[in-house]
C-alpha cells in the first residue's frame, strides 16, 4: 500500500514520476482542470465582487471519485500540476476537491521530467501560491466577463457562432489593419544601378553608391541617365580597401514565443503542433530499458526566461569541449530579462545535453525529431564562441562615381557549427568572396545595368511574424499565442493564404463592430496595461477583484449602449454567376471554417456544394481537355489537378506552367525550396537558373 498520493494532469507523465518515486508513491492523473465556469451560463457574480461558480466539468465525475478514494488511502497528497499559473490553478481546484489544506505543503513543481529534478522537488514541497491562482482567476474571470457579453450580441445582430475576446480581437484587428494598408498601398518607382567587374578573369558584383562624395537617389530612368553619362569608359580604379573583423553572437535558447517564430520558419509547423509537440517531448519518450525507459527530453515549454541552470551549462560546457574543441566554447552571458517576464522557469532546453538528436532518432516520431533538433541545436549553440567573420567594402571610383562591392568570408564557424537562426524572408544567407584587390588597382565593368524597382507594400503576416509582433508589443502571454491563432481561424475571421493571414469580410465586419461599442477590448495601449495590471495579481501587489471592477464598470455601460444601437447586419451570399448542377438555383459564395466554398442557394432543400476552384491557365498534360487547378488537401496544403476529376486522376504538388520543356517537350513545373523557386522538367534533367 502506498503511503502518498501524487496528482499530476497527463497519465504519460503519472507513469514516468511513479517508476521515479518507487513503491511508497501512488501517482494519477487529473486529465487537467476538473472543475472550472459553466459553459451554458456566465458563472460570475457581477453583483458579488465577481465570484465565481466553479462545477465539475462534464466528464471529470468518474476521474474525481477515483482521486477521491485514492486520497482516503494515503497518509498525504501531493499536487504536481504543471509550473505555471493554469497549473497552480489546477492545483488549488483539486486542493478543494479532495478537502486538501491549500496552506498545508502540498504542492510539488518541477521544470522537467528527470529523476534527480523529481526526486529533488518532493525534497521541497510548498503550499499553492494564491498569488499565482488569483492571477489565472482574475484572467479567466476577465476573458468570461468579455465573451460572454458580446458573443451573444454578435450572435443576434450578424450571426451564430462569432465570439470576440482580448488578446484574440487585437490579433484579428492586426491582420486588418495590414490588409487595409496593403490595399492603400501605392507603389513607387526608384531605380539601382548593378555592375559587373572583372579582375583577372575572375567576377564579382557591385552597386552605385554615390556621386562626389554625396548620396544620390535614383527615383527614375532620367537620373540613372546622368549616372550613367558621367562614366568614361569602362574603367574603374580602386579607391579604398576596407577590411574588419566582425563577431556574430549566438541567439540565447529559445522561450515559447521564440520556439514558436523559429520552429514556424524553419519546420514549417503551426503554432498548435509546436506545442502539442513540444508536450509531448517535455511528459516523455520511451527510450528504452537500457536508457531508463519513458524519460522528459526538454524542459517545460511554457516559459518566457532564457535563463539556463547552473548545472544545465556545466554539462553543455564539457559536452562543447569534448565535441567540438575548446576554442568552441562561448562565454556564458547573463540572460536579459524582458520586460514583463515572471522568468519562473530556465527556456526551453533539452534535460541532457548529452542525448544528441542523431542518437534518438529511432525512438521520435519525425517531427518529435524535427522539433526536439531544433531545441537542441539552439541551446547548445547558444553556450558556443560567436562566429568571426572578415569583411571587405571595396570603394570603385570612375569620375566621381562611386560603386561599392561587399564580401564577407567566415574565418571561424563557432556557433555556427551547429545552429544559425532562421530569417522571415527564408532567405539563405551566403558569403560573397571577392578577389584580392589594392587601393590604386584598374578593374573593368564588364555589365553595368540599370534595374527599375517598385517599393512594396509591408507584407502580411505569417504566424511567426504575428506572435513576434504580439510578443514584442506585450499583448497576451506566449501561452496564448497558439490557441488564440486557432479560434480566429475556426470563427471564419481570418484565412491562411500562402502561409499568410488574409482577414475575411465577416472578420472585418466583427472587428468594425468591436470597434465602434468596445474600444477598449482592441486598444493596443488598454490591452498592455491590462497584461500589466494581471501579472501585478501575479505578484502580489494587486486585488484581482479591484482591476476586474475597474475594468468592468465601464464595459457594463457600453454594452447598454450596444444593445440598443448595434444595427441587425445580414451578411448576404455572393453569387458565384453558375447555376447548381443538381436543382438548377444560383450557385452561391459561402464562408466557412476554411474560407470560401461554393453551396446551392436552394439550401436546406438542396444540399450541393463544391469547392471554388483556381485555374493557373494551364492545360491537363494528361487529359489534353481539362484545366490544372489549384486545390487544397483537408491539412490545407496546396496541390494541383486536372477540374474533369474524378475522370482525369492527374495531381502534381509542384505548380505546372504553360511552356512545354524545350528540350523533351514535358511538363514543366516551379520547384520551391529556401533559395527560390527553379523550373524543371518533370521527365528530363531540363533545370532553369533560380527566380528569387
Amino acid at each position: 500500500m502506498a503511503d502518498y498520493l501524487v496528482i499530476v494532469e497527463s497519465p504519460a507523465k503519472a507513469k514516468t514520476i511513479e517508476r521515479y518515486l518507487g513503491k511508497k508513491y501512488k501517482v494519477k492523473a487529473s486529465m487537467g482542470h476538473i472543475r472550472d465556469l459553466p459553459k451554458s451560463q456566465m458563472g460570475v457574480n457581477e453583483n458579488e465582487n465577481y465570484e465565481p461558480k466553479y462545477i465539475t466539468i462534464r466528464g471529470k465525475g468518474p476521474v474525481l471519485k477515483e482521486l477521491k478514494m485514492a486520497a482516503k488511502k494515503v497518509k498525504k497528497v501531493y499536487l504536481a500540476a504543471d509550473p505555471d499559473r493554469e497549473g497552480e490553478a489546477i492545483a488549488w481546484h483539486l486542493a478543494h476537491s479532495l478537502d486538501i489544506d491549500d496552506q498545508s505543503e502540498c504542492r510539488v513543481v518541477f521544470n522537467e521530467i528527470t529523476k534527480d529534478a523529481i526526486k529533488e522537488s518532493f525534497k521541497h514541497p510548498r503550499t499553492i501560491d494564491m498569488n499565482l491562482v488569483d492571477a489565472q482567476q482574475a484572467r479567466r474571470i476577465l476573458d468570461r466577463l468579455v465573451g460572454y457579453n458580446i458573443s451573444p450580441l454578435l450572435w443576434k445582430k450578424v450571426k451564430k457562432g462569432l465570439s470576440a475576446g482580448r488578446v484574440q480581437s487585437v490579433a484579428v484587428k492586426m491582420i486588418v489593419d495590414r490588409e487595409r494598408e496593403i490595399e492603400k498601398f501605392v507603389p513607387e518607382e526608384y531605380w539601382s544601378i548593378e555592375s559587373t567587374f572583372l579582375k583577372d578573369q575572375e567576377e564579382f558584383e557591385g552597386s552605385f553608391f554615390s556621386i562626389d562624395g554625396k548620396k544620390v537617389e535614383l527615383p527614375n530612368r532620367e537620373a540613372v541617365d546622368k549616372i550613367l553619362s558621367t562614366l568614361k569608359g569602362n574603367s574603374f580604379k580602386v579607391d579604398k580597401v576596407n577590411k574588419r573583423e566582425r563577431k556574430r553572437n549566438p541567439s540565447a535558447p529559445f522561450t515559447t514565443s521564440s520556439l514558436q517564430q523559429e520552429a514556424a520558419r524553419k519546420l514549417n509547423f503551426r503554432a498548435r503542433k509546436i506545442m502539442m509537440v513540444a508536450q509531448q517531448l517535455y511528459e516523455g519518450i520511451d527510450l528504452g530499458k537500457k536508457e531508463g525507459g519513458i524519460t522528459g527530453l526538454i524542459t517545460y515549454m511554457r516559459t518566457d526566461s532564457t535563463r539556463v541552470s547552473e548545472t544545465a551549462k556545466k554539462e553543455a560546457t564539457e559536452y562543447i569541449t569534448e565535441t567540438y574543441g575548446k576554442e568552441f566554447l562561448g562565454t556564458p552571458k547573463e540572460a536579459k530579462k524582458a520586460e514583463g517576464s515572471q522568468d519562473a522557469h530556465e527556456a526551453i532546453r533539452p534535460t541532457s545535453v548529452h542525448r544528441d538528436p542523431k542518437s534518438l532518432k529511432s525512438v521520435l516520431s519525425r517531427d518529435q525529431y524535427r522539433l526536439y533538433k531544433l531545441i537542441w541545436d539552439r541551446f547548445t549553440s547558444s553556450l558556443m564562441a560567436p562566429a568571426i567573420m572578415d569583411t571587405v567594402t571595396v570603394h570603385l571610383l570612375n569620375e566621381g562615381v562611386e560603386f561599392r562591392a561587399t564580401g564577407s568570408t567566415l574565418k571561424f564557424k563557432g556557433f555556427m557549427k551547429v545552429y544559425i537562426e532562421g530569417r522571415d524572408d527564408n532567405k539563405e544567407e551566403k558569403d560573397k568572396l571577392l578577389p584580392d584587390l589594392e587601393e590604386g588597382m584598374l578593374v573593368e565593368a564588364k555589365e553595368i545595368e540599370p534595374n527599375q524597382h517598385f517599393t512594396q507594400p509591408p507584407p502580411r503576416y505569417t504566424e511567426a511574424r504575428l506572435v513576434k509582433t504580439l510578443e514584442e508589443q506585450g499583448i497576451g502571454r506566449p501561452s496564448t499565442y497558439a490557441p488564440t491563432l486557432d479560434t480566429i481561424q475556426r470563427r471564419g475571421y481570418v484565412t491562411l493564404d500562402n502561409k499568410r493571414f488574409v482577414p475575411t469580410e465577416l472578420g472585418e465586419i466583427v472587428l468594425d463592430l468591436v470597434i465602434e461599442f468596445f474600444p477598449e477590448i482592441v486598444d493596443v495601449e488598454f490591452t498592455v496595461k491590462m497584461e500589466g495590471d494581471l501579472d501585478s495579481v501575479e505578484e502580489g501587489k494587486t486585488e484581482w477583484v479591484n482591476i476586474i471592477d475597474g475594468f468592468y464598470q465601464g464595459f457594463a455601460k457600453r454594452l447598454e449602449v450596444a444593445e440598443k444601437e448595434m444595427e441587425k447586419i445580414e451578411i448576404k451570399d455572393e453569387p458565384a454567376g453558375i447555376d447548381c448542377e443538381n436543382c438548377g438555383n444560383e450557385m452561391v459564395y459561402k464562408m466557412g471554417r476554411y474560407g470560401k466554398f461554393l453551396a446551392c442557394s436552394n439550401f436546406p432543400e438542396c444540399r450541393n456544394t463544391k469547392p471554388i476552384l483556381k485555374e493557373i491557365g494551364v492545360k491537363c498534360p494528361s487529359c489534353k481537355e481539362g484545366n490544372v487547378v489549384e486545390r487544397k488537401t483537408k491539412k490545407r496544403r496546396t496541390f494541383y489537378g486536372c477540374d474533369n476529376y474524378p475522370e482525369c486522376e492527374f495531381i502534381s504538388w509542384d505548380k505546372p506552367i504553360s511552356r512545354p520543356c524545350p528540350k523533351c517537350d514535358s511538363l514543366l513545373v516551379e520547384k520551391k525550396s529556401k533559395k527560390g523557386t527553379q523550373i524543371q522538367c518533370t521527365e528530363c534533367d531540363y533545370k532553369e537558373e533560380s527566380q528569387n
